[in-house]
């Protein structure tokens, strides 16, 4: 890399930190101190701690209902209104008809466009890539040399110290599907077991005929005695590296997606008993273990502005609590599915269905208890 090229480099990555440090700011999130520090020193000024950081939500009191509604905030008497695909929020109604909105801050579009276009521009240009190959095999070398000099050193500090070693140090599996909890063994032993217990209870609707467990397994020609681990299929191996349409297809046990629905959805005609009772066993297994910790995940789509409202019914019906679990949201970027099929109109509904509901059990929490008690239990 040349002089003129490591210049070019390092004024594209100062400029892609600052992006990063104004929208996590913008977003109350903590920007890592010590880059944070070095760009205060690239601008000559002094550092200084944000007091930017996100909500935090204290953990269930031993003896406290992780459920409880008596607590919820009051009414802020806040407005709200989606515009442009940006919530906007008023003091009251009387102020939106004013179109008097609160001065938050937000990216404009015109900043975030001028910032996108910047980064793919960075991220194509060469001396970039050259530069932080180099860099990366450097940092590569310079653990390995580390290691080298220091690894029977801190094997030997490792052994002094009592009561820690890998086993009991606390893990947070923080990239998990609720879908995917669970171990293929887990899933095939309860499966059997609900065959066992249920086999004549009715859990599915086909097309508006009600079908028992035992007669859903016969249509589907299976039987749950003969299942296997291998047989389940559902294990996400090297096949399906970048191939997210097998991947997908691994979310149905036996490559029935008449068993998903049934066992790992939380809408269908036994309203999601079953995935709610194997969450709550990978939990109970997660507390016996002591020092793990996971946080799964849950899809809201924006199809539709009732998902989040059975989303955490769901949740609270089921009471799906564990202090080894927190949990998120993903968003699946499916919208070309819905809009071919005309289930929304525009994105912009999309993107309002996804937000506006969390805004108003936050405005409101006793209008939307069963929400406002979910979201507690979201990171």
């Amino acid at each position: 890399v040349t002089v003129e090229d490591f210049e070019v480099v390092c004024r594209g990555l100062y400029r892609a930190l600052c992006i990063r440090e104004k929208n996590m700011q913008q977003s109350l999130q903590r920007f890592p101190k010590t880059p944070s520090q070095y760009l205060r020193s690239i601008e000559g000024e002094p550092w200084k701690p944000s007091d930017a950081g996100p909500v935090f939500s204290p953990p269930v009191k031993d003896g406290q209902d992780p459920f409880d509604t008596g607590n919820l905030p009051e009414d802020l008497g806040y407005h709200m209104q989606m515009k442009d695909g940006v919530v906007h929020v008023y003091a009251d109604k009387a102020a939106a008809e004013r179109n008097e909105p609160k001065d938050l801050p937000y990216p404009s579009l015109e900043h975030f466009i001028d910032d996108m276009n910047f980064l793919l521009v960075l991220i194509a240009q060469g001396p970039v890539k050259t530069y932080t190959h180099r860099r990366l095999k450097f940092l590569l070398s310079k653990f390995q040399v580390h290691e080298m000099l220091n690894e029977m050193e801190e094997m030997k500090e490792v052994k002094n110290n009592p009561h820690r070693d890998f086993y009991n140090c606390r893990k947070v599996d923080t990239h998990i599907h609720a879908a995917a909890c669970m171990n293929q063994k887990h899933l095939l032993r309860f499966i059997k077991k609900s065959y066992r217990v249920d086999a004549d209870r009715v859990v599915y609707d086909a097309k508006g005929k009600q079908l028992t467990l035992k007669q859903l397994f016969q249509q589907l020609k299976l039987h749950p005695y003969d299942l296997t681990v291998d047989s389940l299929d559902v294990h996400a191996g090297r096949q399906t590296f970048q191939r997210f349409d097998k991947f997908n297809d691994k979310y149905n046990p036996v490559g029935a997606s008449e068993l998903r629905d049934l066992y790992l959805k939380t809408e269908n005609a036994i309203n999601g008993e079953y995935f709610a009772t194997i969450i709550k066993e990978v939990g109970s297994d997660l507390e016996d273990a002591k020092y793990q910790h996971t946080e799964p995940r849950l899809s809201i789509y924006g199809r539709s502005p009732e998902e989040w409202a059975k989303l955490a019914k769901w949740f609270n019906t089921h009471r799906i609590y564990s202090p080894n679990m927190k949990w998120m949201i993903q968003v699946p970027r499916i919208y070309d599915v819905f809009r071919s099929k005309n289930f929304i109109p525009h994105f912009g509904k999309m993107l309002e269905y996804i937000f506006v509901p969390v805004f108003e059990a936050t405005v409101n929490p006793q209008a939307h208890k069963e929400l406002s008690v979910f979201l507690r239990h979201v990171s």
